[in-house]
Order: C-alpha cells, then structure tokens, then sequence
C-alpha cells in the first residue's frame, strides 16, 4: 500500500484535531463516539462537585497558573433558568463566585424585576479562569472551556437560559453576528430555548442599555410563564 501524502493545510489542522480528541476523552473517558456531525456520549461526572474537581486539575490554556480561584458557577444545581457571562473578573476571581460586585448586584435587580431571586437561578461562565487585566476570551481559551460549560448544562438541565454579553453569546451560539443582531430573537443551544441580552458591565458602562436589557428580560418572562410555568403570575410593574 502506498503512502498517502498530507497536505501544508492539513498538517496545520491535525493538531487541533488530536487537541480536541484528547480534550474530548479527557472529559468523557471511554464513551466518545463520534458522528458526521458531532460527539456522543454520557459524561464522566455525575455531579457539578465532580466537574469542579475535574476542572481544577486543567492547564489546557494556561490561565490556570493566574487565577486566585477556580469559578464554576453558583446557583440552584436544578435551576429551570441558567444564566451565562463570558469570565470572571477580578472580584469573581478573588472570590471564587460569578457575578458579584456592582455588576452583580445590578444583576440580582435584574432578576427581582422579573421575579427571580439569584437562589433560584444557576449562573456560569464561558471561562473558568479570569483572563488576565478582564480582556475578552481568547479562542482558544474558549475552545478549551466549552466542554466543561457543556456537561455543566447537561447537569443541571435548564428549561431556558439567557445569555449575558457578545462575547459568551458569539461563543455558545457559534457565531459572528453582534449582539444587536442576536437580541430580541429566541435561540436553541442543544434544544434548550436561549435568549441574548447585554451584559451586566455593560449597563454600568452605559445607562441607555438598561431600556433594551428590560425588554429582553420581560421577553424571558413571558417565554418562561409559557414554557415552564412554575411561578405565580407576573405582570411587569408601571413606571
């Protein structure tokens, strides 16, 4: 049999692949099987405490070695709502929380308006580890950390999730659209129905968003009452 010849473009792709494969198995052991289209496979944890634990052994992207402290999430681990930042910063990474500072607390008032305590909501990060002086994720970074935000949703299983930010919304919706084209429209990531808003920071940093971020969340409401159902009627409250 003679050798088959490879390629310049394919030997600059084959270590992404033997990447991904090894981050795969990493993640689900013996039970990656792959499709035309995407992996299979039931998670090698049974719990977001293992998960962590996992996660904190990763050294894939390097910001490992610069963090304070892991931060997974916080929540309700069977929340119905999920909500999703692109990383933490730098209160976040002292703390070992998401969301906490005066984005955060801008956040919780978000959720009261629409009824929502943080309790009872699950809030995570595309990252895992704060990206050095709060830039944006890198690539790579965020290919590395998808995974584990992956069996993170598939742990909890929300019934909705709302995404905070271009960033983590370019990242878990895998596109390049801004975020004025990816608001005010449903998504699906997984079969789970997901919308887009800004993210907290961003209402702090400019106070006109705070309109549009209130129309996103009572189209989230409205979506949640239809879908999930679980809370007593809601009516926004008038100016």
């Amino acid at each position: 049999m003679t050798g088959m010849s490879i390629s310049s473009s394919e030997v600059h792709v084959l270590p992404l692949v033997q990447r991904y494969l090894k981050q795969q198995a990493f993640l689900y052991g013996d039970e990656l099987i792959l499709t035309e289209r995407r992996f299979s496979g039931k998670p090698c944890f049974s719990t977001l405490s293992d998960l962590k634990q996992r996660i904190a052994e990763c050294q894939e992207c390097g910001l490992g070695r610069l963090r304070k402290h892991l931060v997974i999430g916080a929540g309700n681990e069977n929340a119905t709502l999920m909500l999703i930042g692109e990383a933490p910063g730098e209160e976040e990474d002292r703390q070992g929380v998401p969301f906490v500072g005066e984005a955060g607390k801008l956040l919780d008032k978000v959720l009261e308006a629409i009824g929502f305590q943080r309790e009872e909501v699950y809030i995570a990060n595309i990252l895992k580890c704060r990206p050095p002086g709060n830039r944006d994720p890198q690539p790579d970074e965020v290919q590395h950390c998808m995974p584990y935000l992956s069996i993170q949703i598939a742990l909890i299983r929300p019934r909705m999730l709302l995404i905070l930010g271009r960033v983590a919304a370019q990242s878990l919706l895998a596109t390049s659209l801004p975020l004025n084209r990816l608001r005010r429209q449903w998504h699906t990531w997984s079969g789970i129905p997901a919308l887009v808003t800004y993210h907290p920071a961003a209402l702090l940093r400019t106070a006109a968003f705070k309109r549009d971020t209130w129309e996103d969340v009572q189209l989230l409401r409205h979506e949640y009452d239809r879908i999930v159902g679980d809370k007593p009627v809601w009516r926004p409250k008038k100016a």
